[in-house]
């Protein structure tokens, strides 16, 4: 009886409270590859981040957001892209340069390194459902600490939100 109040009882409630918080609230994942890059993986320097499950469980991503899915071309693998566009937005692929609209429940995502990545440009626009978290900070190096940027470049914003010649 000792064992399972002493040993047991501990374990059990620690794993099962592990689990719940990695699967409801975030946890820290490994940034691999350059089509991240400059933002992340500067220099060749792997970057750890946060990827939060909790910020994303409403579907509520905006333009900017870096966000973890599951790859539509393999669902044993995760990507992290950063969102182009939403529902609604009007984008020009720039491997194609076909104008694509992007349909409900849908957005568009893309590596920052421009051709260098598995993204929509390849897989068309990626389905929330696929949605797994948000990156919210880099946690690791420490000379890296920083919240993440909800940041677009002007020259990949939705055509729909371009000012008109």
């Amino acid at each position: 009886m000792n064992i399972w109040k002493n040993f047991v009882k501990p374990v059990v409630v620690g794993i099962s409270i592990t689990v719940t918080f990695i699967d409801k609230i975030g946890y820290v994942a490994r940034v691999d590859g350059k089509s991240m890059q400059p933002y992340f993986n500067p220099n060749g320097v792997t970057d750890y981040v946060y990827l939060s499950h909790w910020t994303i469980r409403h579907f509520e991503i905006h333009r900017g957001d870096i966000i973890s899915f599951i790859s539509p071309k393999n669902p044993n693998h995760r990507i992290i892209k950063r969102v182009i566009g939403i529902s609604g937005d009007t984008i020009r692929s720039f491997k194609t340069d076909e104008i694509v609209n992007i349909p409900n429940g849908y957005c568009w995502v893309e590596g920052d390194h421009i051709g260098n990545s598995l993204d929509s440009n390849h897989f068309g626009p990626l389905s929330l459902g696929l949605i797994t978290a948000k990156a919210t900070f880099v946690v690791w190096p420490p000379s890296r600490w920083q919240r993440i940027k909800t940041e677009l470049r002007y020259e990949r914003l939705p055509l729909n939100l371009l000012p008109l010649k």
